[in-house]
């Protein structure tokens, strides 16, 4: 570079000074104080807006801390009349009166015949229109009414709770589990399961399903075998060590612990 060009340069033209300017650097160090001054700018902008909406959010929510206290005036209530005992107790209201029926028409259950063998009263009357209801007995009633058969049985409206325990089911939201979950189960098996010496002997393995019942405190009962392993011993110790089971944490429906049918495979095979 000539003294001319050298004076009339700054340090960038000097330092590129027969280098390839469009490959980048010289781009980046010429617009790096513009990229500063624009960063410096936004920040401030950025930083103004934050101030300027706290400030706005303090204005406007500033009634909060201004509201006005309510003053609660405790009342006392009188006390009640004394009750004369010797007046005697009002009668209870009248029951309502039932509702209105159609008339019916009496049902003649289908029966196969000959027609010379089929009497009169035995012919099936249709009802005439919709304003007539199919009944055990043909009896006038209102057109306007309800049908008879929608009328519940009279009672007090409380339904009955059926008695004895409830029924178990196969499936609910959170199943039985073993106390310490699947793994504290499998070591169960291993450290109570005794290898039944006909069974060795005779070389039998298999597998056992044993099905049972957990109840709602967690006990195990109704134990039986869904599938044999193929050898009676096998399937009694299975059974046994089954029925010895520590209480299992029972299933949950609804956030209840109901009974639950419980499937559980155990199996035997020689070393």
């Amino acid at each position: 570079m000539d003294l001319n060009k050298l004076l009339n340069s700054d340090y960038l033209d000097i330092l590129f000074d027969g280098r390839n300017k469009k490959y980048g650097g010289y781009e980046l160090r010429r617009n790096y104080p513009k990229r500063i001054r624009n960063s410096t700018i936004i920040l401030l902008a950025l930083a103004v807006l934050l101030i300027g909406y706290q400030v706005l959010a303090d204005t406007l929510f500033s009634h909060k801390d201004k509201m006005p206290v309510i003053s609660v005036k405790e009342v006392t209530l009188a006390e009640p009349p004394p009750i004369d005992k010797t007046k005697p107790p009002p009668p209870p209201p009248p029951p309502a009166p039932p509702p209105p029926v159609k008339p019916t028409v009496k049902f003649t259950p289908p029966v196969i015949k000959k027609d010379e063998e089929v009497k009169e009263d035995e012919k099936p009357t249709p009802p005439p229109d919709e304003k007539v209801a199919v009944g055990l007995e043909t009896k006038a009633g209102d057109p306007n009414g309800i049908d008879p058969g929608l009328i519940d049985k009279p009672g007090n409206g409380v339904v009955e709770q059926p008695s004895g325990p409830p029924a178990p089911v196969r499936f609910v939201e959170q199943m039985p589990e073993f106390p310490g979950g699947p793994d504290a189960l499998q070591k169960y098996l291993r450290d109570h399961l005794r290898y039944p010496d006909d069974a060795r002997e005779s070389g039998a393995e298999g597998r056992v399903g044993i099905e049972f019942v957990v109840s709602e405190d967690g006990s195990i009962s109704n134990v039986k075998v869904v599938r044999s392993a193929g050898n009676s011993s096998l399937d009694a110790e299975a059974m046994r060590v089954v029925k010895g089971m520590p209480h299992w944490k029972p299933g949950r429906q609804q956030g209840r612990a109901v009974p639950v049918y419980y499937t559980l495979p155990i199996s035997f095979k020689l070393d």
